[in-house]
């Protein structure tokens, strides 16, 4: 049953993969919704980092110029889907007005090279990370698996979103909804 488009919104929440997902590619991810409406879903995965990706190689691939001092930002597994694109998450202190994504007050998506230049220039948003790929779903298809228990939904903070420590985000993300994660089953089941 295709749950009704007002019963839920989760732009800028997070999901937190339960014990019974299923699905190898999302375990133990925490995935931040960049958008969600009745046409479907994206988000990306803010946990899985891909460590053989390093920014300065991505912008020499990219025939970007950057300095010695380049800044440079991690690079995640943002998601099965369309793994050779990339899109920047940042803090909203960032943004071209035609190519950003205002998720809320507090988080944007840009997913144009102008980010690439401007973060390694120095003159970026103050956190981003890079993700390849996303996750999404078409329409209900989301609701229909948050019904079937596959997920959680919290709150975004930005310190666990951008924070460095990707091992533990996943515990993080339940921490905050004050869920100990070794009392999480993989059975669903209601009160």
């Amino acid at each position: 049953m295709q749950r009704p488009r007002d019963s839920i919104d989760l732009n800028g929440k997070l999901l937190i993969a339960m014990p019974s997902m299923g699905d190898v590619r999302f375990e133990q991810s925490v995935i931040f919704i960049c958008s969600h409406s009745d046409k479907g879903a994206m988000g990306l995965i803010v946990n899985k980092p891909a460590e053989e990706l390093k920014f300065r190689d991505l912008l020499q691939q990219l025939e970007v110029e950057a300095p010695p001092s380049a800044r440079s930002i991690r690079i995640h597994v943002g998601g099965p889907v369309e793994f050779g694109r990339g899109f920047v998450l940042h803090s909203s202190d960032y943004g071209e007005s035609d190519n950003t994504l205002q998720v809320d007050d507090r988080f944007a998506m840009t997913a144009t090279l102008d980010i690439l230049e401007d973060i390694a220039m120095g003159d970026g948003p103050d956190q981003a990370l890079l993700a390849m790929g996303y996750a999404g779903w078409g329409p209900g298809q989301l609701e229909d698996e948050i019904a079937r228990h596959g997920w959680l939904i919290g709150d975004a903070t930005q310190g666990l979103v951008f924070g460095h420590n990707d091992d533990r985000k996943w515990q993080g993300a339940l921490k905050l909804m004050g869920i100990d994660p070794l009392h999480l089953s993989a059975e669903g089941g209601r009160a």
